[in-house]
């Protein structure tokens, strides 16, 4: 089992121990539910969006296949998606050419980037190895807040000027 995979043992004078933190009130706590679930219905998306943009920078270019093989799933699954992500005016495609983001599809892809890395690099500078920063940043960068993205910032920031 590698560490990634290692639960944390977590005790209640490792957590905050605001007595508060146990339930918060009705209205906030279903609003949290929604921010997740919301992000959880952009997060695939993006997260093609992000890889054909990096694909496009880094190659020149972005295929179907290279997609499947850098995600780890099958060609009818890229296929799909892009279908899906041409519906939604984030690509551009014709069969057996190379994939192209819209304005819009740019726009995502550099945001999302931006996200990304901002989460990886204050894991880094928190001290987690580059593997598992990975890892976390994939996941981690659809279910932040501006604001935690700030602070992630801001810190990055301040570990860089030591």
């Amino acid at each position: 089992m590698s560490d990634h995979d290692q639960s944390p043992h977590l005790t209640a004078s490792s957590s905050n121990s605001n007595s508060g933190d146990a339930l918060p009130p009705v209205g906030e706590h279903a609003r949290q539910y929604e921010t997740v679930r919301n992000a959880h219905e952009t997060e695939l998306i993006e997260d093609y969006v992000e890889l054909i943009g990096d694909l496009i920078q880094h190659r020149g270019e972005a295929r179907a296949a290279d997609i499947a093989t850098r995600m780890g799933v099958s060609q009818a699954t890229v296929s799909k998606m892009i279908r899906r992500l041409n519906e939604l005016g984030l690509v551009t495609s014709k069969p057996y050419r190379s994939l192209f983001l819209t304005e819009e599809g740019q726009k995502m892809a550099e945001t999302s980037r931006a996200r990304h890395d901002i989460v990886l690099h204050f894991l880094r500078a928190l001290g987690v190895n580059d593997h598992t920063a990975r890892i976390d940043a994939e996941g981690m960068e659809h279910h932040v807040s501006n604001e935690t993205l700030s602070i992630m910032q801001r810190f990055i920031d301040e570990q860089t000027r030591r």
